[in-house]
C-alpha cells in the first residue's frame, strides 16, 4: 500500500506503455471507452463488477480497468500522463505521492466539477489535493486505520482480554510469550521496513503526542528531537523481545502467515490487512483494539492512527474528459462507495458508506471518535529524503542494534530539515 517513486528503465516503460494503447479512451460509434488505471493488479474481478453497475447507468460508456505491479506504477503513470498513451482516469497516490504530478500539470482540478466533494471528509480530502495550490485533484476512494489485530481464541485460551492499559497489554505479551506464542506479529526484513512507521504509529502515536504534536512540527514549535518523539521511538525498542525472533529478517508474508495460522496473537497493522489475514484462514476470529497510552503520553485516551489512501483523477491530456469526468463524479457517490467496500472489504471514503464488515465497522467508528494523522506519512513525503523513508531505515538499524532511539530522531530531523520549512 504505501510505496516510493522509483525510476524506471526506458525500455521497460516502453513496453509497458505499448501494452496499454491506445491511450485517452477510443470512441466505437457513439460508444467511448475509457482506461482506468490502477496499481491494484489484485482487484481485477472486484472492479469488472463495480464498473459495470457503473456501465449500466452509463451506456454509452465503457471502462477498461488496466492495473499494474504497484512498485512500478508510479513511474509508469507519471510517463504515461506525460504523453498520449496514458489513461483517462488514473488511481493516485495520497499526499506527497500526488504532489509531482500536480506540479508537472498533467491532472484536471476537480474543484467545481464534481460537487459531492464538498461532503467528504476535509482529513482524507487532504491527500488528494496539491501541497501548494490547495485545488483537489482526485476523488479519494478510501482510508486506512491502524490498530492492533488480534486473534480472539488466543486470547480466550490464555485467559485475556483486550487490554484497557498499556501494562495489561505488556503483561498480556508475557503471558502469550511463556505459552510459546509470539506476541507480536512484525516484520522489519528487507521488504518490510516500509511497515516499521507504521508499527510506530500504532504504539507511539499518544506518546508524541498525536495531532497536537503534529501542529507544533508544522509550525515550528517543536521537531523530531523533542524527547517525547524519542521517546515513542523507545517504546519499540522496549517491545522488541515480544516480536518474532530476528525480526529483522522477517518478511511480510512470515507475518501474516505467523497470525493466520495462530501462531501469533497480536498484528499491529492497517486495515488492509483485514482481508488478506481472513482470506489466508477464512475460520480465524479476529478482533481489534486501538493502543492504550503508554506511560507518560501527552495524550491519555487511545487513537486511531489513519490515512487517506488515495484518489481517482481525470487525465488532463484525455480525449475524453467529458466521460471521465462522469466516472470520477460516480466515484463520488455511496452507490460506488458501498460496493466498493463489500467487494474489496475496504473503508470507502465516501461520505454514508457503511462497512458490512463489523470488524471494519468498529475501526471505521474508532477512527471517527479519535482519529490521528499518520504524521509522517501526511505531512513529510513531500520533499526528499522522504521523512517516512529515513525513518523506516533509522529503526531497522536500531533493531540491528546499529544505532539508539536519539539517533534514530536526530538523523529524521536532520532529513527533512533539507526540504521542510515550517509554516509553508
Amino acid at each position: 500500500m504505501i510505496k516510493r517513486w522509483i525510476a524506471g528503465a526506458i525500455g521497460v516503460l516502453a513496453v509497458a506503455l505499448a501494452a496499454c494503447a491506445p491511450g485517452g479512451g477510443e470512441a466505437d460509434g457513439d460508444k467511448v471507452t475509457l482506461s482506468l488505471w490502477s496499481w491494484r493488479v489484485e482487484d481485477v474481478k472486484a472492479y469488472e463488477k463495480i464498473l459495470a453497475t457503473f456501465e449500466k447507468s452509463h451506456p454509452k460508456i465503457h471502462v477498461e480497468f488496466k492495473p499494474f505491479q504497484a512498485t512500478e506504477y508510479n513511474t509508469i503513470l507519471a510517463t504515461g500522463l506525460s504523453g498520449s498513451a496514458g489513461p483517462d482516469v488514473a488511481q493516485l497516490r495520497a499526499y506527497g505521492g500526488l504532489q509531482p504530478l500536480v506540479e508537472a500539470g498533467r491532472l484536471v482540478p476537480l474543484d467545481g466539477r464534481v460537487e459531492a466533494l464538498s461532503g467528504f471528509d476535509a482529513k482524507l480530502l487532504e491527500g488528494a489535493k496539491g501541497h501548494k495550490d490547495g485545488k483537489i485533484y482526485g476523488v479519494p476512494f478510501a482510508y486506512q486505520t491502524l490498530q492492533v489485530l488480534y486473534n480472539k481464541k488466543l486470547f480466550g485460551d490464555n485467559g485475556i482480554r483486550p487490554p484497557a492499559t498499556w501494562d495489561d497489554m505488556i503483561a498480556a505479551a508475557g503471558r502469550l510469550k511463556a505459552a510459546g506464542i509470539t506476541p507480536f506479529a512484525v516484520a522489519a526484513g528487507p521488504d518490510a521496513t516500509w511497515t516499521l512507521p507504521i508499527v510506530h504509529e500504532i504504539f507511539g502515536n499518544a506518546r508524541y503526542g498525536s495531532a497536537r504534536f503534529r501542529d507544533a512540527l508544522l509550525s515550528g514549535a517543536k521537531k523530531f528531537t523533542d524527547p517525547d518523539f524519542t521517546a515513542s521511538i523507545t517504546l519499540l525498542k522496549d517491545l522488541e523481545p515480544y516480536f518474532p525472533k530476528n525480526v529483522v529478517a522477517v518478511k511480510i508474508p512470515d507475518v501474516q502467515a505467523l497470525f493466520a495460522t495462530g501462531k501469533a496473537a497480536m498484528y499491529p497493522t492497517g486495515s488492509f490487512d483485514l482481508a488478506p489475514v481472513l482470506a489466508a484462514n477464512p475460520s480465524l476470529e479476529v478482533g481489534a483494539f486501538q493502543v492504550p497510552p503508554p506511560p507518560g503520553s501527552p495524550v491519555t485516551t487511545p487513537v486511531t492512527p489513519g490515512w487517506a489512501d488515495g484518489s481517482f483523477g481525470v487525465n488532463a491530456g484525455s480525449a475524453h474528459q467529458a466521460e471521465a469526468l462522469e466516472l470520477v463524479r460516480w466515484m463520488a457517490t455511496p452507490e460506488f462507495g458501498q460496493l466498493y467496500a463489500s467487494e474489496l472489504k475496504q473503508l470507502s471514503a465516501v461520505p454514508g458508506v457503511t462497512p458490512s464488515d463489523p470488524l471494519l465497522a468498529e475501526m471505521a467508528k474508532n477512527y471517527a471518535a479519535n482519529g490521528a494523522p499518520y504524521t509522517l506519512l501526511v505531512d513529510f513525503r513531500y520533499g526528499q529524503p522522504n521523512g517516512d523513508a529515513v525513518f523506516r531505515d533509522e529503526v531497522q538499524k536500531m533493531l540491528i542494534g546499529q544505532t539508539e532511539p536519539k539517533a534514530v530522531a536526530e538523523s529524521l530531523q536532520k532529513g527533512v530539515e533539507q526540504w521542510f520549512k515550517p509554516g509553508d
